[in-house]
């Protein structure tokens, strides 16, 4: 077997250096710190789905009633289940003979390697932050917030439920041209806002988080700047992200490189809507983070992939990154979206 030193050696820096990489890879995206906080980042430990358990419906059994008088006792269908596809993403961490040659010693490889896997980490949160953001076209991709809070809710089929069929499956969509007559611009953003934002009020169920592409974020921002109402003490902006409140809710610029880069990623073309992780040009996700979820494998949460793999017909050795999951929803009209 080629390279049996070396394998040891790539083994157990991957392994030191991924892992912390879930973790950093939850903190590099706002929907995904705030459902850490919530606690909707599960694991799921195995099947041929990923389940996610939804709460749909009242009891019906609730009624007033006096004296004697009979109380209802029957069964009442409350909840439901839908089911999501698991998806897998991987990164291929690659060294050959010549490289392990020129980089003698253990502390030269290493830092070799260390090098190529950050390289590899930059490139598997870029590309799971994509799919976070994404409508679940590009092939065997999670489904992200374009498909689980889509402009088109009353339309195609979210774990196995049919939206035409099932209105309590369908998001909240405001259009500031269809529904409010107006274009988006610093003067009308808030109350285009605030047509959306009370549609997702239930209770003290409420959307938690704005997540706005570069467009968006300049007219709330620009609409603030009187109050200068600039949230420094947000979790957000702690973070390095650049943060504002609206109500009780975290306002926050999420848009990224705003579609094609120069750098693209295999599967991004020039105007896709996948293109580079981040929110869709002149578009608003309102997000009860409640009921939405980031469901990883747990044998597959970016980790090392055994065994190595040795090409045949090469000298050299590969190592697999993998990732397994899917993003899931369980609770639809709750979530928002607005556009212009």
């Amino acid at each position: 077997m080629a390279f049996p030193n070396l394998s040891e050696v790539v083994t157990t820096t991957l392994r030191s250096r991924t892992g912390e990489l879930a973790d950093n890879m939850s903190r590099n995206n706002a929907g995904l710190i705030r459902m850490n906080k919530r606690g909707t980042i599960k694991t799921f430990s195995g099947g041929r789905t990923i389940i996610q358990e939804l709460n749909y419906a009242n009891n019906q059994t609730f009624q007033w009633y006096g004296g004697y008088q009979t109380l209802n006792v029957a069964p009442s269908q409350t909840f439901s289940s839908a089911e999501f596809p698991i998806r897998q993403a991987a990164v291929a961490i690659s060294i050959s003979g010549l490289e392990e040659i020129q980089n003698s010693g253990e502390e030269a490889i290493i830092d070799l390697l260390e090098s190529r896997v950050m390289n590899g980490e930059d490139t598997f949160m870029n590309g799971l932050s994509n799919g976070f953001y994404g409508d679940g076209t590009i092939s065997n991709s999670i489904g992200g917030l374009q498909l689980l809070i889509s402009t088109s809710p009353t339309t195609g089929t979210i774990g196995g439920i049919n939206r035409a069929v099932y209105p309590f499956w369908q998001n909240q969509k405001w259009s500031a041209a269809s529904n409010g007559s107006t274009t988006l611009a610093p003067s009308t953003i808030q109350s285009q806002m605030d047509s959306l934002y009370f549609t997702l009020v239930r209770g003290r169920d409420y959307a938690d988080l704005i997540l706005f592409d570069n467009t968006l974020y300049r007219y709330f921002m620009q609409s603030m700047q009187a109050l200068q109402r600039v949230m420094s003490e947000s979790e957000f902006a702690s973070l390095g992200f650049r943060a504002l409140k609206y109500i009780d809710s975290d306002v926050v610029l999420d848009g990224g490189f705003q579609g094609f880069s120069a750098d693209p990623l295999p599967f991004e073309t020039t105007g896709s809507a996948n293109s580079i992780g981040g929110v869709p040009a002149t578009t608003g996700f309102f997000l009860n983070t409640k009921y939405i979820h980031w469901r990883p494998s747990s044998r597959r949460n970016m980790v090392p992939l055994d065994p190595d793999r040795f090409s045949i017909n090469q000298d050299a050795m590969i190592r697999l990154l993998g990732w397994a999951g899917n993003a899931t929803l369980s609770n639809s009209f709750l979530q928002g979206v607005l556009v212009a």
